[in-house]
């Protein structure tokens, strides 16, 4: 099969790699879309990388023994590897497990490990089916672009009687736009590339401030001097969460989505005791979920927008430069074109 990879500073390439075969309740499954996430970074980094992408949607090839996909399904996959047995993963909170598998040692090889690739492999558990008439293209959403926002929105509670401030309008905060428009919550979005502001409008966004701007200032124009009662971080930046804790509401809920390793100064008096906030994290969503967030990508009347780009896996460097020109929003790759 072909996979992916990146050789050094803006160059990526397709190699030839043994075809991954299925072991116990693993499935193996042809890739037909593999969505684009923040492997951009590595590529104009000049990070080498082999194995890359942790969403795809596409088609049960093959399977070692009876599980809970048969051969000719049409499945999401599901990130990271969780041992689906621990109290998390039978709640369905799997992204949390803290007995992940070890995917060479149990598999023997690497290969399968990769999206951005004709064939992965995959515990059965984790690939729930796709409803008729939902294209791998749109499905494929389900993991990244929606998944995060969805789970984080639902964690908070948010609905139609809510407004939420987004950070962060790269696909993921794109798709967060999407899901609290879908919620009819009043939205509000912090982006500076106008290539993502416009689109963000398109998806739902009522007002998208600069963030060098006085940002709470203008949010708190907007709410009657209150604040939002929900406030959700895509971009990963300690800048953004503090705009987020300050423009949030008194017992307002703030979650954090954008990965970030850097310190956060929170203050308890008067952020968190005085305030009363309620802060989040959240990496993913619970699995029961699926079917509601199905629901809205085949419900949402934007939901063609937040794909602006479908590219074939050949032409893996121009779509590493567009992902890295930020005037995007989620780009799915087709590994068989």
């Amino acid at each position: 099969m072909k996979r992916a990879v990146i050789l050094g500073e803006r160059k990526a390439a397709l190699i030839d790699v043994p075809d991954p075969q299925p072991k116990e309740d693993w499935a193996l499954v042809k890739v037909h879309a593999a969505a684009m996430c923040t492997e951009y970074k590595a590529f104009v980094a000049g990070r080498k990388v082999e194995y890359l992408g942790h969403e795809a949607a596409g088609e049960v090839v093959a399977i070692a023994q009876p599980g809970r996909v048969a051969v000719g399904d049409r499945v999401v996959v599901m990130p990271h590897l969780p041992c689906g047995k621990c109290p998390l993963c039978v709640a369905g909170d799997y992204i949390h497990c803290q007995n992940a598998y070890n995917f060479e040692a149990f598999v023997g090889s690497r290969e399968g490990s990769a999206t951005m690739a004709q064939y992965l492999l995959k515990p059965s558990w984790l690939l729930p089916q796709i409803p008729d008439g939902v294209s791998y293209e749109k499905a494929s959403l389900a993991c990244c672009a929606l998944g995060p926002s969805f789970g984080a929105f639902d964690s908070m509670g948010l609905d139609v009687f809510d407004s939420v401030l987004i950070t962060g309008a790269g696909p993921v905060g794109l798709g967060a736009t999407v899901n609290a428009a879908f919620r009819g919550a009043r939205t509000i979005v912090i982006e500076s590339e106008p290539y993502r502001v416009d689109l963000a409008k398109e998806l739902g966004a009522e007002a998208v401030f600069d963030p060098g701007d006085d940002v709470v200032k203008q949010v708190m124009e907007m709410t009657d001097g209150v604040g939002v009662d929900c406030s959700l971080d895509c971009s990963g930046s300690t800048q953004a969460h503090r705009v987020l804790i300050d423009a949030t509401r008194r017992k307002g809920k703030v979650a954090f989505v954008g990965e970030c390793n850097d310190d956060l100064a929170i203050r308890p008096s008067p952020d968190m005791i005085r305030k009363g906030l309620t802060l989040i994290g959240s990496w993913h969503y619970n699995l029961g979920l699926f079917p509601s967030l199905m629901q809205v990508i085949r419900q949402s009347p934007v939901i063609d927008k937040l794909i602006t780009h479908v590219i074939p896996m050949s032409e893996i460097e121009r779509a590493f430069e567009i992902s890295a020109s930020h005037k995007c929003g989620k780009i799915i790759l087709k590994p068989w074109e």
